[in-house]
């Protein structure tokens, strides 16, 4: 359940038809208000006898109390090990005698809880998911063992580049706001943490008024509203208040974190476009043409295809709650990582300056378009979907119009945003390895 430091909305490499029409998604979301007063999104499906429900809580790792770094990341990871009267032990049986399925997870901004339950053992799995939420137990040996392998993801990214990057261009663009420090908290904070902090942490983090609920299955308005205000209605009704809005404090130039290893992985990026905007769909398709669309994008042409210098190099939007960023990864031999950066501010400035081809926007169409539809293939992607739609305050229309709006956008609006996002003299890059040729600069 430990998340990366960083999110990345990089997409994957599809083979896809050219399409005559624009794919779409269909689904049929209804609404669904309780007598309690929650409010979820469902999608009825009633073929076969289960269902997928996702359970949101904005805030995430980022609510945090100051001094307990990675307190709510080690609590999200003990909420499986027992529960009421069960102990851990007894607790994973129940669940694995229900056939139900219950994943805890939280990041930055968000703590996740995503259940799929049969339609027969629907009432035993929601009362066991409940104990869960309302009364987990955090026992002490439960919590020590859960902290130790927390300990030892710490321990092993600290000897990740990847991690040791994602940390110090965090600490960097961040600072002292809790996206510029690791999650999951530091050896020191970690093992310092008590049950009553871990107690404090579910109060804090699993709240009504930052509650968003979707669900996807065998299951009718009138039941999932019965069953959500028995299953949720005595969570805690708020919490601390969220972390205030931060720009990134990123200044062009290079970092470099010196570390023992063959090859150099640079981290870059700077300030973003955040996803209410109305540049955004431009700007999605903009890093798709960047260095976000596979192998057809310019950093992977002319990274790796031209010049072979990495195996692979990409583009993508951060879009935090607090803050959005527009990033890049590559990883190449320490002695041509300093030629595969000279090639990305080279793209970065000629996209800036001169756009991008109608050519170009049409194949990221198509790739974006196509790629859509493939997301909704079963009930637990559509409940995830559909819960991340209401975070993102999306309308209930969104999949059936989202790639129309994606074809609505021309090549001026894009080529636009280009030259008013794209900053290659602010791209911060962060090298861990023994890079030759670079040194770090202010």
């Amino acid at each position: 359940m430990i998340r990366a430091v960083f999110s990345a909305l990089i997409a994957v490499t599809l083979a896809l038809p050219a399409l005559t029409q624009p794919a779409r998604a269909e689904v049929e979301i209804q609404e669904v208000k309780t007598p309690g007063g929650l409010t979820a999104w469902l999608v009825e499906e009633h073929s076969i006898p289960f269902t997928a429900l996702e359970i949101w809580f904005r805030g995430g790792t980022s609510i945090d109390r100051p001094g307990k770094r990675g307190a709510i990341n080690l609590m999200t990871a003990t909420l499986e090990e027992g529960a009421g009267d069960l102990d851990a032990l007894a607790f994973t049986r129940a669940k694995e005698a229900l056939a139900a399925s219950f994943k805890y997870d939280v990041g930055d901004d968000t703590l996740s809880v995503s259940a799929k339950f049969l339609s027969e053992n629907r009432d035993q799995a929601v009362a066991l998911l409940r104990e869960s939420l309302i009364n987990p137990r955090f026992d002490q040996d439960a919590i020590d063992r859960v902290r130790g392998q927390v300990l030892s993801i710490i321990r092993s990214n600290q000897k990740d580049p990847n991690d040791i990057a994602g940390n110090a261009f965090n600490a960097m663009a961040f600072g002292d706001h809790p996206y510029g420090t690791d999650s999951n908290g530091t050896l020191d904070s970690v093992a310092a943490l008590t049950r009553d902090d871990i107690l404090q942490a579910h109060q804090d983090s699993m709240v009504r008024d930052r509650m968003y609920i979707g669900a996807v299955g065998d299951i009718t308005p009138e039941e999932l509203s019965a069953l959500l205000d028995d299953l949720l209605g005595d969570l805690p009704p708020s919490g601390p208040a969220l972390p205030e809005t931060i720009e990134p404090a990123l200044t062009g130039g290079v970092t470099v974190v010196p570390f023992d290893t063959p090859q150099s992985v640079a981290l870059f990026g700077h300030s973003g476009v955040a996803r209410d905007s109305e540049d955004f769909f431009p700007a999605y398709l903009l890093n798709t043409i960047l260095g976000g669309g596979g192998f057809e994008s310019r950093l992977m042409t002319e990274v790796r295809e031209k010049r072979g210098l990495t195996y692979g190099v990409y583009s993508f939007i951060v879009d935090k709650d607090h803050a959005d960023m527009w990033m890049g990864q590559v990883q190449s031999a320490n002695g041509r990582i300093a030629d595969a950066i000279d090639v990305i501010r080279q793209q970065w400035a000629e996209i800036a300056e001169n756009g991008v081809t109608e050519e170009e926007l049409i194949a990221a169409k198509k790739y974006m378009t196509g790629a859509y539809p493939l997301r909704f293939d079963g009930n637990g992607p559509i409940a995830n979907i559909i819960t991340g739609m209401q975070i993102e305050n999306m309308p209930l229309d969104y999949p059936a119009t989202r790639n129309d709006k994606v074809n609505a956008v021309t090549l001026e609006q894009v080529n636009d945003v280009a030259r008013r996002y794209l900053r290659p003299d602010a791209l911060r890059f962060v090298v861990v390895g023994q890079p030759e040729g670079l040194t770090s600069t202010n």
